[in-house]
């Protein structure tokens, strides 16, 4: 293998800082802490992970690494490189990562970074439009935080930044905005009805058995991301959150589940999430809806086809005879909407990588459909615009070979100067259309309600 010097400085300090705030108040401080343009100088890049009681906040891009239908681009302070991309793309991030990660046990040797639905179409073998732009990009961060409850680690090389950062540690104050953004996802300006009753017609059990189709609502009033996230985690129960600002593109949002998830030690764990009803926080009648999901023929079979899936790819990545389904059904809150729940556990057979699994079951089953070449390919013909990181992945990966994936959804999504949800509704033969439009409804209403204006935010 070739070694490319990367230049990153490796020399960090350590700090803790104690928190008298909530993990989600402290991690928002720092986004709002460098999250600020100054002259002729954009916002540093950044990103917000949570996962189970812990959020990494990584920010300052030392490396990136972005692959596209052209290629796998590298840049790095000491220069750039391009590779023409092979036959296995995910094989040559992992070793383009090898190449230039230092081999150190600390919890700051990790790269996170966004994977766009649009991977799938170079992973499945398909056409990739002109404007499906980045497929996955990653980065080395500069400094990095991991917040669990009473404190902050802080790992920084720049005196000022671990300041700045310590700083908004200290003032950090939680604050309920009061403001809301009008966002209309009732009305179906996209024709969605219209769209869901034709691709019901073309799912006939053998060639496309499940497709997942979505519509995006237009976000008219600019929002306040770092607040609006700050709302939207309070008010949801998700598995995993995120808030990022990287590769062009800004998102927040509160993930129902992840796609994969890869120990150091090879353990793997899907969770297909399919099968939905509304969540209403009323509790007779989340009881009735949960009875109904639970008894409903359609989502039943919608979930047994997605877990089947799951294992089954699950298995192409594992050691024979590991394979098992755990807590198969499961009802899971998630915001304004339960869901059925299963767990498809594994191991890591020999010569496998956490890239092998990713690859193995992104993107995920529950939002695209089965086979996943046909779904993919179907998607491509029937929605209007690329879906890019909504049904894609935020990614946490460790020197160790642990890699975190989680599923992009129930999220808010800016470019350039646009703003906007998007949501879908998984569709089989038995489906109805108007039934899917409300679930798309229901879906989005776990963000729509809790985005915050820019101004008056705190109003």
């Amino acid at each position: 293998m070739t070694v490319f010097t990367s230049g990153i400085a490796q020399s960090k300090s350590a700090h803790i800082v104690p928190l008298t705030v909530d993990i989600i108040t402290a991690a928002a401080a720092l986004a709002s802490a460098i999250d600020v343009p100054q002259a002729g100088i954009a916002p540093a890049p950044y990103i917000l992970y949570e996962k189970a009681d812990e959020i990494a906040f990584a920010a300052g891009c030392a490396m990136e690494i972005r692959l596209d239908r052209n290629g796998l681009h590298l840049t790095a302070p000491t220069g750039s490189r391009t590779e023409p991309l092979g036959d296995r793309p995910l094989r040559q991030v992992q070793s383009m990562l090898a190449s230039i990660l230092p081999d150190q046990n600390g919890a700051e040797a990790r790269v996170f970074g966004w994977a766009a639905f649009e991977l799938s179409y170079l992973l499945q073998g398909l056409p990739i439009a002109d404007d499906a732009g980045t497929l996955l990009y990653l980065f080395v961060p500069e400094n990095v935080a991991r917040i669990r409850s009473g404190e902050a680690e802080l790992n920084i090389s720049d005196p000022e930044v671990a300041e700045l950062w310590q700083d908004a540690l200290r003032n950090a104050k939680a604050i309920e905005p009061s403001a809301r953004v009008h966002v209309d996802e009732v009305n179906d300006t996209t024709g969605y009805v219209d769209a869901a009753r034709e691709a019901i017609k073309s799912i006939d059990g053998s060639k496309l058995r499940k497709l997942i189709l979505s519509r995006s609502v237009a976000v008219s009033q600019e929002i306040d991301l770092i607040a609006s996230y700050r709302t939207l985690r309070r008010n949801n129960t998700p598995a995993r959150s995120f808030l990022l600002r990287l590769g062009c593109i800004a998102a927040a949002g509160v993930s129902p589940g992840a796609i994969i998830e890869v120990s150091a030690t090879g353990a793997v764990v899907a969770q297909p999430l399919a099968g939905t009803r509304a969540y209403t926080g009323q509790p007779e009648r989340d009881a009735a809806l949960r009875e109904d999901l639970l008894s409903d023929p359609k989502e039943i079979y919608e979930h047994a086809l997605s877990v089947k899936l799951a294992q089954d790819e699950i298995a192409e990545v594992s050691e024979p005879g590991t394979v098992f389904v755990e807590n198969f059904m499961d009802v899971v809150s998630r915001g304004s909407v339960q869901h059925l729940a299963s767990h498809v556990r594994g191991q890591l057979r020999s010569g496998a990588s956490c890239w092998d699994a990713f690859a193995s079951v992104f993107p995920a089953v529950t939002a695209s459909g089965i086979p996943k070449r046909e779904a993919c390919r179907e998607i491509s013909l029937r929605e209007h615009s690329p879906r890019g990181l909504y049904s894609g992945a935020v990614l946490s990966v460790d020197v160790r070979g642990g890699l975190d994936a989680a599923l992009v959804l129930r999220s808010v999504y800016q470019v350039g100067g646009a703003t906007w949800l998007r949501a879908g509704a998984g569709l089989i033969s038995q489906s109805n259309a108007e039934r899917e439009l409300e679930e798309t409804r229901e879906k989005m209403r776990s963000v729509s309600r809790f985005l915050v204006p820019k101004s008056g935010g705190d109003a």
